[in-house]
């Protein structure tokens, strides 16, 4: 990654505001891009994209390479004539500023579905022809996607290693025979992913056309219900029923006297390293076409990770055990080229050998700032202990928002020391740890909207173990006002994370306006 200093938001498209009770790729989403221009931010930074399913987690997808279809824009189908804006007309009231994910499924699904019954007399040649392309160039996960939904969704949403044994095992004859059954489902399933790659490709270039990357995130474990799993058995650790033997985890440690059991299945490193880690390089690959910089989530994993015996009802009866290292980088970087636009997530129990490996590759790390007060001025999460190869963020998705931080969470050590550190009374502690975090060394600042906004923990993202109400927070607009924006772009150059200084030029503000979405853009 490039040695300059820059900084970025931390929002995920389904908190952008929107008429349809989730933030999708439409005009709402080109209008923050042009409030991240206008503000001189370099990058925004997402959660995963990928499809999501019982609990609305980014992290359990069905899918590590599909898209999740909530974030299609429907007023564009609007645009290209495959959806009357009379159906967007009679659509229910959905509430502003959190998504109901239940609504949308039952709403919006089934209006996509309609679509896909018209798409044959609604789209125009060139549609259909665009639609075909895209088919033919994303058949080696679209095919296997497409036919797991569609059968997913004829079994009632029961997982995969739940179904009959010969669609299980994946015998070539049930699947011959279930392509034909489900014929109008999977096309429903590969119409949504040519409307995903379409749209968001679209916006993604306008982003990159006023100077802002998109930073993506790939989880280290794929979901055990998943397409992944489904179509490479082999390269996970099942039974001869395809049930895991063996599970992602987190021992137990300082937050939980019980460890996370997280219940991911686990890779066989044997055998991805004998086929030259095939289906990372694909992973990876298919990451770098929806972003342009990649966080790995939970990147100790690659250096040793938690295994727990499936059945188990906490994470403590688990072991270490050794994970692919520096070999697999190795890999990656003969395919991929040697510089990995990669940051690795190195949160947790951090061993010597994680940042060993982070380090051979040149990988940045993350500091997280309301992690640095719980213990004293040697804490490797205080500013004057970073070097320069790092991203610094106020918090993360994970965490409370930095006022209900300081409100809530921090207990009375943390607060006082919080004070003292950067000489505050703590009645602007959100602002306190963004200027914080831009002014830190760090090479890139990273920071919440919900912390820009100065919001409590009602606007927390997710609450790691809560099993509902994760996930939802949405803003609406007129909270970006204009005195948000002097005050991030202020914070912006004055710490010099404007890379168009270290350019010697200024960058024009704003630039084309969010009005010249076009929506478009063949894959």
């Amino acid at each position: 990654m490039e040695d300059i200093r820059r900084s970025g938001i931390l929002l995920h498209p389904t908190s952008l505001p929107g008429a349809y009770g989730i933030g999708t790729f439409n005009q709402d989403a080109y209008q923050w891009v042009d409030f991240l221009a206008q503000t001189r931010q370099s990058l925004w930074q997402l959660l995963p994209l990928g499809p999501t399913g019982y609990g609305d987690s980014p992290y359990q997808s069905f899918s590590s390479f599909a898209g999740n279809p909530y974030l299609i824009s429907l007023e564009q189908l609007v645009q290209l004539g495959l959806l009357d804006q009379e159906v967007l007309d009679r659509a229910p009231t959905f509430p502003r500023d959190h998504v109901d994910f239940g609504a949308i499924y039952t709403w919006k699904l089934p209006l996509l579905r309609h679509v896909a019954d018209e798409f044959a007399v609604r789209a125009t040649p060139a549609l259909r022809e665009e639609f075909a392309q895209f088919c033919t160039e994303n058949a080696a996960w679209l095919d296997d996607f497409a036919l797991f939904m569609a059968l997913k969704d004829a079994h009632n949403g029961a997982p995969w290693n739940q179904w009959d044994m010969p669609l299980r095992s994946r015998q070539p004859a049930a699947l011959q025979a279930a392509q034909s059954e489900h014929a109008a489902a999977i096309f429903n399933h590969k119409l949504n992913q040519w409307f995903f790659y379409r749209q968001w490709l679209a916006l993604k270039a306008y982003a990159n056309g006023k100077g802002i990357q998109i930073v993506g995130d790939v989880p280290i474990f794929v979901a055990m219900d998943s397409s992944d799993a489904w179509t490479n058995p082999t390269e996970f650790f099942l039974d001869d029923q395809f049930q895991p033997t063996v599970v992602a985890g987190v021992p137990p440690d300082y937050f939980s006297a019980t460890g996370q059991l997280w219940g991911n299945p686990l890779y066989r490193w044997d055998v991805m390293r004998a086929n030259r880690y095939s289906w990372w390089i694909r992973r990876i690959r298919a990451a770098l076409r929806l972003y342009d910089i990649v966080r790995i989530d939970h990147f100790r994993g690659f250096a040793g990770y938690w295994e727990v015996p499936a059945g188990e009802e906490t994470a403590i009866n688990g072991q270490w055990v050794a994970g692919p290292g520096a070999d697999l980088f190795y890999v990656i970087r003969e395919e991929l080229g040697d510089d990995l636009p990669i940051i690795a997530e190195d949160l947790g129990e951090i061993t010597p050998d994680v940042i060993e490996l982070r380090d051979q590759f040149g990988l940045p790390g993350m500091k997280i700032l309301q992690f640095a007060f719980s213990t004293d001025a040697s804490d490797k999460f205080l500013p004057h202990n970073y070097t320069r190869n790092f991203i610094v963020y106020s918090g993360t998705h994970d965490n409370d928002t930095s006022w209900g931080w300081y409100r809530h969470t921090a207990n009375d050590h943390e607060r006082d020391f919080f004070r003292r550190y950067f000489r505050t009374d703590g009645h602007d502690a959100a602002w306190t740890l963004i200027e914080g975090a831009f002014r830190s060394v760090a090479n890139t600042a990273i920071v919440p909207l919900q912390d820009l906004l100065n919001l409590g923990g009602e606007a927390r993202m997710n609450l790691p173990g809560r099993a509902s109400g994760n996930w939802s927070w949405r803003f609406v607009p007129e909270q970006l006002t204009g005195h948000l924006a002097d005050r991030l772009l202020d914070a912006t150059l004055t710490y010099g994370r404007d890379p168009a200084i270290y350019a010697g030029k200024g960058r024009e503000a704003g630039g084309q306006s969010g009005q010249q979405q076009k929506g478009a853009g063949a894959v």
